[in-house]
């Protein structure tokens, strides 16, 4: 891939095909990943893997549908950093929305021969001081 913004789009194809390889090819293999699920940190693909399996294998026959809103990229030295708001929406088989939710989503890429690869993702969502639930909605 030749931009770091078209790791997101791939991101987002591989997300509604519910493909596990193609979703971990875009990650580096050492990669770390913060995420709002399941574990403090998923350290290197394989770990990585284990929890998209599971995320897909969840849907059944729904899929997710990922939105992105201000998208910023940083560029330097062969390292991009990529900010967003994204939207997981889930769809039923028949396309009906059954739900969503809002995150904040941080990507650390690293140019390497074959492409950009995420060397570490943070996604994140604030939570509500006097209650302390996470607030999914935007």
């Amino acid at each position: 891939m030749t931009k770091p913004e078209q790791v997101l789009e791939a991101y987002r194809a591989a997300v509604y095909a519910k493909d596990v390889d193609a979703l971990l090819s875009l990650y580096d293999e050492d990669v770390c990943v913060f995420d709002m699920w399941g574990s403090w940190s998923y350290d290197g693909a394989d770990a990585w893997r284990g929890m998209v399996t599971n995320w897909f294998a969840s849907l059944g026959t729904e899929r997710v549908v990922v939105a992105l809103e201000d998208v910023q990229t940083t560029l330097a030295d062969g390292l991009a950093v990529i900010r967003a708001f994204v939207t997981y929406t889930g769809v039923s088989a028949e396309g009906n929305t059954l739900r969503a939710m809002h995150n904040r989503l941080t990507c650390v890429l690293r140019q390497q021969g074959d492409g950009w690869k995420i060397v570490h993702e943070h996604s994140s969502a604030p939570a509500d001081f006097e209650t302390g639930r996470v607030i999914l909605q935007r």
